[in-house]
């Protein structure tokens, strides 16, 4: 479903002419508080909005929607949504996205053209999470033949009266946003296509036409390229597929167009594993169910770099997406089987079903090789066990480096994704040693299965600035929810984003203070790093 089309307008909602309009009423003390222009449409349409409010048992809490007929105001109007902001001195950006949210969800089934005068008198960071909240939940992906009755029709047309004179501060404001919604849209489609489709060859494909719209240069690595360059573990995990469905290494590189010799170099890695049946260690169907989105870490890369390059941000940028399709057949990898990886490290494979480690080494210990960053940041839909440890809605993020976590974290804030920071525990190591390897690519000892895969994970990144996001849980959602759409969230994309942002010289003029070399997490302790929402 296409998005709506946003801009800011300066005259007054109530001088609109949209098939709706949205509304703001506040929480208070004593009750729901409806803004000036909720209780200007009320007294126009002949109601008394504090019963109204009271049948509808309205509180004015964040997320509310409720409705007033509108017969046919200015013989155009057909419905006045009044959408609750919650409490003046507890708003946050986050709780104006969840209502942009909220108000999509419900208008979007009406469809058509709606304006909003919610976000006048707001800051610009209010009106581009309000912006967010609206064009993220407005996303529907479908391969249906024909479109029931009662599917959402969508909104066409969204005007924000956000001021008489909206400052250029405001559009900046709303070109991010649609900038972040564009490019979670984008990881959202790539990961909801179906696995039929999508082959490690078409991932490139798709990577190579976001190259294409964006300036980005693209180099693709087929079967014989990867065996001929040495990375064992793509190829071991891709085996099983068959040459129709062979694995792809997949690079992006953006440069700026000003400041390139200073800019800093980052390099993004995604886990692109197109279908995951576990191998011949196979998933029960029911864990099976959900595995065209094991890419999703793939998928965000791709966005992020397409993005980045359209906003032509000044930093120095590759994307780095192992790509394969991991199933059974006389040629898969097994248990017990050694490989060896890009650079020369052996692993000894002990589970199949543990394979986004395997191609996420080789794609690490290229980037320690071969580029040699400032920071490396991967991101990938890696363990079931962070699930266990952290829900559905928040992903776990392990760093060898303290100035980078505590700039990812606050990415993270700022783009209202939960990221918990997760130890990286030093004793759980002697639990990847293998007799027969340099190391096996699963633990079991200690459990604390998302620790020993972040630690497989840094033994393949040569001692650089390093970050993990284990995105396993949410990446999906099983409904929706807020600013997520059921099935793949495009989780991680914003908060990639928003970190890349900050690490402009524009933004701050000393890049690695924002995201400094800190002391190397080495130690034992709990989790370090505070819950975000």
């Amino acid at each position: 479903m296409p998005q709506p089309d946003l801009r800011l307008v300066s005259s007054p909602v109530a001088d609109s002419a949209a098939a709706h309009v949205a509304v703001a009423v506040h929480a208070g003390s004593d009750g729901p508080q409806p803004s000036a222009e909720a209780t200007a449409f009320a007294a126009e349409l002949g109601v008394d909005l504090t019963t109204h409010l009271a049948a509808e048992k309205a509180k004015g809490e964040v997320g509310e929607v409720h409705s007033l007929p509108a017969h046919g105001r200015h013989g155009a109007t057909t419905t006045v949504w009044l959408v609750g902001l919650g409490k003046a001195e507890d708003r946050t950006p986050h709780a104006v996205r969840r209502a942009g949210a909220a108000l999509a969800r419900r208008a979007s089934k009406a469809g058509g053209h709606l304006a909003t005068s919610i976000t006048a008198g707001l800051p610009d960071e209010h009106l581009g999470a309000f912006a967010e909240g609206l064009l993220l939940a407005s996303y529907r992906f479908t391969t249906k033949a024909a479109t029931k009755d009662d599917a959402p029709k969508g909104l066409t047309h969204v005007d924000l009266h956000h001021g008489a004179k909206p400052a250029r501060s405001a559009e900046q404001a709303l070109d991010r946003a649609r900038t972040h919604a564009a490019a979670t849209t984008l990881a959202r489609d790539l990961a909801n296509a179906p696995s039929l489709d999508k082959t490690p060859e078409w991932l490139a494909k798709q990577a190579s036409k976001a190259a294409k719209a964006s300036g980005l240069t693209v180099e693709v690595l087929d079967p014989k390229a990867l065996a001929a360059q040495g990375f064992g573990g793509i190829l071991a995990v891709g085996s099983g597929a068959g040459a129709a469905r062979g694995p792809r290494f997949i690079r992006l590189d953006h440069t700026p167009s000003k400041g390139a010799k200073t800019a800093p170099r980052v390099v993004l890695v995604g886990k692109g594993i197109t279908f995951d049946s576990g191998g011949l260690s196979i998933k029960p169907n029911e864990g099976m169910a959900a595995m065209k989105t094991d890419m999703s870490g793939g998928a965000a890369v791709i966005a992020v770099l397409q993005a980045a390059a359209q906003r032509d941000l000044p930093i120095r940028l590759t994307g780095l997406i192992a790509a394969a399709e991991n199933m059974p057949s006389g040629t898969a990898m097994r248990p017990g089987d050694v490989i060896r990886h890009y650079g020369g490290r052996t692993v000894e494979v002990l589970n199949t079903d543990a394979e986004g480690r395997l191609v996420l080494a080789d794609a690490l210990a290229y980037t320690a090789s071969e580029i040699k960053p400032d920071y490396v940041v991967d991101v990938a839909t890696l363990t079931g066990a962070i699930g266990i440890a952290l829900g559905k809605r928040t992903a776990g993020l392990f760093a060898s480096d303290e100035g980078l976590a505590d700039a990812l974290l606050a990415a993270a804030d700022q783009a209202g994704e939960s990221v918990w920071r997760m130890p990286i525990v030093e004793d759980y190591r002697e639990d990847l040693d293998s007799p027969t390897a340099d190391m096996k690519n699963i633990g079991g000892r200690f459990s604390g299965g998302s620790i020993t895969a972040a630690l497989f994970l840094r033994e393949f990144t040569g001692g650089l600035p390093w970050a993990h996001l284990d995105i396993a849980s949410a990446a999906r959602a099983d409904a929706d929810e807020d600013e997520k759409s059921k099935g793949a969230t495009g989780f991680g994309v914003r908060t990639l984003l928003c970190w890349l942002e900050s690490l402009a010289p524009a933004a701050n003029p000393d890049p690695r203070h924002a995201a400094g070399r800190g002391k190397r997490v080495m130690v034992r302790r709990a989790a370090a790093g505070t819950a975000t929402t």
